[in-house]
């Protein structure tokens, strides 16, 4: 790759990366055991650079600053984005890039009233890992395996829910669940561990330095002090979901050869393993007893180890299927089937929890001022229900969306007797209730009830990569 090429065009960067993406997976599914060599001049190619900057500045957090107070905004405005990306890129060719502290941002824990610290990079350095994770997110999505969901692109939490309800089933029979937590999964990677799995693929040192660099960069706390980061990747950095798999799948790994025994050695007592992981979430089904599942969740603990992790003790635990459990929002459970006596089926439906955090937001929404018109309440509610319905329309979920709608009606009523005090019943209806039920001009009340529930469908294996299904 010319390093030294003209800025393209926005559509012309997008299908140069691609081809580049779509070459380096070819190669590494190709040569499991080839390490890349010359990468650090595609991390500074500009087409690679504009993608990058493109999808920074698409993203939510493009209004927040680092430690340096700069926003992607105020880079378009005072600076201009072909200055800055010709500055970055020269720094990266020169090598004077050098990542700054990422700025410490606590936010609320869903559903434990606990904070959890996110690392915010300066956009500059958002910018360059970006890029990072364009040129090495092909290579080892060659060799992440098939049970891991989480940050992946193509594969979604869906996905991992049915590969359970499916192994779950009949005729699979696997009983025994081992529900994994790990220990500030985020913080505690150990760095010697992490950078030894990178450098089994990568060779070119000027990667590896610049993926170390942001890993060492450290946190500015909210007091202005500068934390070192010894161990871990910030939450928050763009790269670190990538290496997060990457330390993570040592528990794919010990677990994959474990995923099917024959038939003579499940007469000689051994059990049959499904892993199922998204992120630093995992369970791992088991067919055969209490006791298998106890030595498995101890064989977890060693692997993760091997990275500096640690299991929760408190909230790791082994429960059997009719117990039920719950992953990632959803509720999972054998109960008797339901029209079929004598037959069992397994049924996921939204958690308790889940529930408990949807109706908050509804009352944070609702519990607002009333000065706005009910068009814009109305607005902000149906952007929280139809992402909540849309991600748990896959379930036994219509008695639970029937209840989140007649929930949300009573609060917008009770928001409507607040912004009108005086107004009566009759006056409220004709204006804001048409047969009964909250509407502003176009805008109406999602009717959560109306939502169509239906089985995702597994996709198992078979799920392609941006670059595999071009090629």
């Amino acid at each position: 790759m010319n390093i030294g090429a003209p800025w393209p065009t926005a559509e012309q960067a997008e299908a140069r990366v691609l081809e580049i993406q779509t070459k380096l997976h070819r190669w590494a599914t190709d040569a499991p055991d080839r390490r890349f060599a010359d990468l650090f001049n595609l991390v500074c190619d500009p087409a690679v650079l504009l993608v990058a900057w493109r999808r920074v500045r698409g993203n939510k957090g493009a209004r927040t600053a680092g430690v340096d107070g700069q926003t992607v905004y105020y880079i378009q405005q005072r600076r201009g984005e072909a200055v800055f990306l010709a500055e970055l890129r020269a720094e990266l060719k020169a090598r004077r890039f050098a990542p700054l502290p990422a700025r410490e941002r606590l936010i609320p824990k869903p559903g434990s009233g606990k904070l959890r610290m996110l690392g915010i990079p300066t956009v500059r350095d958002r910018v360059v890992q970006a890029a990072l994770k364009l040129v090495l997110e092909p290579i080892f999505e060659a060799d992440f395996l098939p049970c891991s969901y989480g940050f992946r692109p193509g594969r979604r939490a869906q996905d991992a829910i049915a590969e359970i309800h499916v192994f779950a089933s009949p005729p699979h029979g696997y009983e025994w669940v081992v529900e994994g937590d790990i220990q500030a999964c985020f913080d505690e990677i150990d760095h010697a561990a992490l950078m030894g799995r990178v450098r089994q693929r990568i060779a070119d040192k000027r990667v590896l330095a610049l993926v170390k660099a942001f890993l060492k960069a450290g946190i500015l706390n909210q007091d202005g002090g500068v934390r070192d980061t010894i161990t871990g990747t910030p939450q928050g950095g763009i790269l670190s979901p990538l290496l997060a798999n990457i330390a993570l799948s040592v528990l794919d790994e010990h677990l994959a050869g474990r995923q099917r025994t024959t038939r003579a050695q499940r007469r000689r007592g051994q059990p049959s393993v499904r892993l199922i992981r998204y992120a630093d979430d995992w369970v791992v089904l088991v067919r055969g007893t209490r006791a298998h599942a106890e030595t498995l969740r101890d064989e977890a603990a060693t692997a993760l180890a091997s990275m500096g992790l640690r299991l929760s003790a408190a909230k790791t635990r082994i429960c059997h299927l009719d117990e039920g459990f719950d992953f990632l929002g959803f509720r999972i459970q054998r109960q008797p089937k339901r029209g079929a006596p004598g037959q069992h089926a397994v049924y996921t439906w939204p958690s308790k929890k889940a529930l408990v955090a949807v109706k908050a937001k509804v009352r944070a929404l609702t519990r607002a001022g009333s000065n706005q018109p009910l068009a814009a309440l109305l607005g902000h509610l149906n952007r929280v229900l139809r992402g909540w319905t849309n991600y748990f329309r896959y379930g036994v979920s219509k008695r639970t969306f029937d209840y989140l709608g007649q929930f949300t009606w009573n609060r917008v009523l009770r928001w409507l007797r607040r912004k009108h005090p005086r107004a009566s019943w009759g006056w409220l209806r004709r204006r804001y209730l048409p047969r009964w039920w909250p509407t502003h001009g176009t805008t109406e009340l999602l009717r959560c009830g109306h939502v169509t529930v239906t089985r995702y469908r597994y996709r198992g294996a078979q799920i392609p990569t941006p670059w595999t299904a071009t090629g």
